[in-house]
């Protein structure tokens, strides 16, 4: 059978683009090489009944109004606020890092390290922001085993995901307006966007690419450089180890769902999941499980999480991004696509805009517009 689009991934950018063009009136496939839907946003019940996201942690959290509309057409939403410590000097303090901790340790005249308006690394990035000492306490130890590389050679972007909280709110972010986590879970969430929609698990797209020629345009959330089998070399991804402890007849073992590690030991976090479960469910359950998180450079594309964020590797993409656009019927897109550390909410946005072009530009087979990945 023939179909107008087919989307190769299930998760979040996969799926929005399959609900929405399928409501539009396109017929659609959705193809995943994984065994299950929903891609890393896959969640599973453990035996004491306690839900554990497969793939880390997924806190959802938006300020789009039509962004909380759509997701809720899916699934109800358990409030929820997340909250982070990290372990700093055998002590659980608030991350983002409270200006109070600051002004306890460094005095009330503190200053940061650097005050370069335009730092060109992440170190630099976050000494902009805080005292050298607060920054060997709780980011560089976090951020260079998360990355796997000294700070100074990541990008000072990636600094814009933290900051200093000058009224020590301990919210992770305060700021969104709609938070919470599906009632039912992610994975339901997912089987409900894609109901009535052809969904084939199991099938590695890239090795039956003539099996699957749309009639309009292909959808590719994969790795991109894997789309174009590595022509112009590898990029680089990071992803997590994860070991998870069930500790029997136990209540709460940490005071938040997430505890940081940027000290001692190869793990950067520990997930405590109860504490994502609405407050009765979370009393009622047996027990408490726990997920350690390690990072390491994935070999498997299966096993990719995050792109590396640095200007060599970014540099890589926009090469890659170059074939894309020259490459006929083909959108490339999402985090591992458009090589872009997008959060949950930014993903679907992204994907509800992308759509939006693609249904009001005429697309023939071979046709592909030019301005259809907008990069940072």
């Amino acid at each position: 059978m023939k179909f107008n689009y087919v989307i190769v991934g299930s998760g979040l950018t996969g799926a929005v683009f399959a609900r929405l063009l399928t409501d539009a009136g396109e017929s659609v496939v959705v193809l995943d090489r994984r065994a299950h839907l929903g891609g890393n946003v896959a969640d599973e019940k453990h035996s004491s009944g306690i839900r554990i996201h497969t793939y880390g942690p997924h806190y959802f959290r938006t300020v789009s109004d039509s962004v909380w509309q759509f997701v809720n057409r899916f699934s109800h939403f358990h409030p929820y606020r997340h909250q982070v410590k990290s372990l700093v000097d055998g002590r659980l303090e608030n991350w983002p890092i409270a200006e109070s901790y600051i002004r306890r340790v460094c005095g009330d005249d503190w200053r940061p390290a650097i005050t370069d308006s335009q730092p060109d690394n992440f170190e630099d990035a976050a000494l902009s922001l805080m005292p050298r000492v607060i920054y060997e306490k709780f980011v560089k130890g976090y951020t260079e085993k998360q990355w796997g590389a000294p700070a100074r050679k990541l990008a000072a972007q990636l600094c814009k995901r933290f900051d200093v909280r000058h009224d020590d709110n301990p919210l992770l972010t305060p700021k969104a307006k709609h938070q919470g986590i599906p009632a039912d879970g992610y994975t339901a969430m997912m089987r409900r966007m894609l109901d009535g929609i052809p969904l084939r698990l199991g099938v590695d797209y890239l090795s039956h690419r003539e099996e699957f020629r749309p009639r309009k345009l292909l959808i590719f959330t994969g790795p991109i450089d894997e789309y174009f089998d590595y022509e112009i070399g590898e990029l680089a991804y990071r992803g997590q180890r994860r070991e998870t402890t069930y500790v029997a007849e136990a209540g709460f073992a940490h005071p938040s769902a997430q505890i940081n590690n940027p000290g001692d030991g190869a793990h950067i976090r520990d997930i405590e999941w109860k504490h994502l479960m609405p407050q009765r469910a979370a009393s009622s359950a047996n027990g408490t499980v726990i997920t350690r998180e390690t990072p390491f450079s994935p070999d498997d594309p299966q096993h990719y999480e995050y792109p590396f964020p640095d200007e060599i590797n970014r540099t890589g993409f926009r090469a890659y991004q170059g074939l894309a656009e020259d490459e006929p019927g083909v959108l490339i897109c999402g985090r591992l696509g458009e090589y872009l550390y997008f959060d949950m909410d930014h993903a679907i946005a992204r994907a509800m805009e992308l759509c939006k072009r693609v249904l009001t530009r005429s697309h023939q087979p071979g046709e592909l517009t030019k301005d259809r990945v907008a990069t940072s």
